[in-house]
């Protein structure tokens, strides 16, 4: 009996452990996430002054494909990897039409 809670008590510092990997992971995909929106930001500040449009479907396109093999070669569900940079690519547009329209 006393094995089984030593491997009880072993699993349950395993587990924290890795969620600590986690944790930290997770703040430095945030904060990741934030730098990239602050470049984001002043090319929607760029667009803006010249009259750009907001969105460009053609580096969109290309952004996920690029994306979708990085994933592959990551061994990351491609679909996944797609997924999240739609989420963040409407989410920047939807930046870049406010900075659009505060323009005008």
């Amino acid at each position: 009996m006393e094995a089984g809670v030593e491997d009880q008590q072993e699993a349950r510092r395993e587990l924290l452990r890795l969620r600590d990997s986690i944790d930290n992971m997770d703040a430095a995909l945030v904060h990741l996430l934030a730098e990239r929106f602050k470049i984001t930001q002043r090319v929607g500040e760029l667009k803006a002054a010249h009259g750009m449009p907001p969105a460009d479907p053609e580096r969109e396109r290309a952004q996920i494909a690029r994306l979708r093999a990085l994933a592959v070669e990551a061994k990351l569900d491609p679909e996944f990897a797609e997924k999240f940079l739609g989420f963040v690519v409407a989410e920047v547009v939807r930046h870049h039409e406010a900075i659009a329209a505060d323009a005008r």
